[in-house]
């Protein structure tokens, strides 16, 4: 039986190729939400195996959501641009199991929600552990770019951390791609 999934993010392109790669994969998308609370009222009346939040939203933040719905036994994933610490341990806290930085490949994203929808599957890791292990060992390569980038280019850290995301969502590639291209004197951005 197929997986059914809740889309929310106030980008329509990024529910629309979410939607597009989740369904191509043999998902059920059951609604879309542009807003949170929106997204928490199809939760509530689907009662969806999935939902993917975008942590940023208008109404309430994918966070929010996550903390209204922890009682459900719904995993909840966010899609966010940011990696801060506060937001991940609050999303941690909010009974989040996961998280995906836009912007994102369906190679990326497919196995981890399979892992997390199927833990006991036999073609994916049954914890949690190498997606946290991975997300961690972005953020060091992400903090490392950004003081590349500090250091050659005389930029304060929100401003490399722009450059960063910004040349990431252009090339509609990974920050952790970006941080790599960085670090290996690659990046032409």
């Amino acid at each position: 039986m197929a997986k059914r999934v809740v889309i929310a993010d106030d980008e329509s392109i990024i529910r629309l190729d979410l939607k597009e790669i989740l369904e191509d994969d043999g998902y059920l998308v059951v609604a879309e939400a542009a807003r949170g609370d929106e997204a928490l009222t199809l939760i509530r009346e689907h009662r969806p195996d999935l939902a993917l939040l975008d942590i940023k939203m208008p109404g309430l933040d994918g966070i929010e959501v996550a903390r209204e719905v922890a009682d459900l036994g719904i995993a909840v994933v966010l899609l966010t641009a940011f990696s801060q610490r506060s937001l991940i341990e609050s999303a941690r806290d909010a009974g989040v199991v996961a998280y995906l930085v836009k912007p994102f490949r369906s190679s990326e994203i497919l196995p981890k929600l399979a892992a997390i929808l199927d833990p006991t599957s036999a073609s994916v890791t049954p914890s949690h552990a190498p997606l946290a292990d991975d997300k961690i060992e972005t953020r060091e390569l992400v903090r490392r770019a950004k003081e590349r980038l500090m250091l050659e280019r005389g930029l304060d850290e929100p401003s490399a951390f722009d450059v960063i995301q910004q040349s990431a969502m252009r090339a509609r590639t990974r920050m952790r791609d970006v941080a790599e291209q960085i670090l290996h004197g690659d990046f032409v951005g």
